[in-house]
């Protein structure tokens, strides 16, 4: 498969699993996660899916096209192990869908840092609360969800926080 055929199948399966995600928790109350906010094409969609529920962004540093950088105070900067443990306060409720696209194109650093995210991930997310992440996840409080149909497993990944 091309380096574009596989890009493009990414893409769509991150596209289904946002959606499915936003079905999953169209009844719960809580705000949204964007982790990893890159240039910004899945914050845009989450604002269209997911309308008047608060969207807070995390990464290193702006890289997002101008119409696609969050309002101030939903904009959290920094090392994601670093800014991810205090969020719970800045965000001010259990989250009811975090998206985790971190992936570096290094694979290996891409899964370690997805490991080392888990457990804060979890601490994040409320009772019933769906993660959808570009790299595998294990922590004992989410359970993998099935994928929407056309999702290769392994393409893309999505948990439900159990509790």
């Amino acid at each position: 498969m091309s380096r574009l055929d596989s890009f493009i199948r990414r893409l769509e399966a991150q596209r289904a699993c946002l959606d499915a995600a936003a079905r999953l928790v169209a009844l719960l109350p809580g705000p949204a996660l964007e982790i990893g906010l890159g240039n910004g094409r899945t914050y845009d969609h989450l604002r269209e899916i997911l309308p008047g529920r608060p969207i807070f962004a995390f990464d290193r540093q702006v890289a997002a096209h101008p119409d696609c950088v969050p309002p101030s105070g939903f904009l959290i900067l920094g090392e994601l192990l670093e800014t991810l443990p205090t969020a719970v306060a800045r965000i001010g409720a259990p989250a009811a869908l975090v998206h985790m696209d971190i992936g570096s194109g290094d694979a290996a650093a891409s899964r370690s840092l997805a490991a080392a995210l888990a457990p804060h991930l979890a601490a994040l997310m409320g009772s019933g609360a769906v993660l959808a992440a570009d790299q595998p996840v294990e922590d004992a409080g989410l359970q993998p969800l099935p994928l929407p149909a056309g999702v290769a497993t392994g393409r893309y990944h999505l948990y439900r926080r159990k509790g």
